[in-house]
């Protein structure tokens, strides 16, 4: 069962799929993509390409986001349904582990423009600032909300397990 982030109201909706990713380092720490301008934290990912594979948007927003190369690990440990804005949106988590830091991602143009850096802590630490942080728009609240809950599920030991995806 997907966790419910804001309400269905009575306008048309855009129906699209996400995946985010939860990577791991071999130190056990995970990577956080820190959004200065609109405080808050978030996870690599980003909206479903159309018929494709989670299991490529996985290691594609990876190393887009955050210039990791990754391997997907096993199945899809938590979903949320997303309403806003016109968009109804079913975001899906995976665990990642870490084969390759290039410390370049690809998606240069979302970095500069939002000032987008990205940094490796360890899950509570992750956990905590997530909680700390008060995003300054309706689109940082819904990622906050969408990601601590995602990483709070991880540390959980992945308690809320979905069917997985292609």
């Amino acid at each position: 069962m997907a966790k419910v982030i804001g309400f269905k109201e009575n306008v048309d909706y855009v129906d699209c799929g996400a995946i985010r990713v939860i990577v791991t380092n071999q130190e056990g720490e995970i990577v956080i993509v820190v959004a200065p301008k609109g405080n808050y934290y978030k996870l690599p990912g980003r909206n479903l390409e159309a018929d494709e594979y989670h299991r490529f948007a996985v290691e594609r927003e990876a190393m887009a986001a955050t210039g990791c190369k990754v391997t997907m690990e096993g199945v899809c440990m938590a979903a949320t349904e997303e309403w806003r804005d016109g968009i109804h949106r079913t975001s899906y988590c995976y665990r990642g582990r870490l084969v390759q830091d290039t410390r370049i991602p690809e998606r240069q143009e979302d970095r500069m423009m939002d000032s987008l850096i990205h940094e490796w802590i360890s899950v509570d630490h992750a956990i905590e600032e997530m909680k700390a942080s008060r995003p300054t728009s309706q689109s940082g609240r819904f990622s906050m909300e969408r990601d601590l809950y995602f990483v709070e599920t991880y540390a959980g030991a992945g308690s809320s397990l979905v069917d997985s995806h292609p």
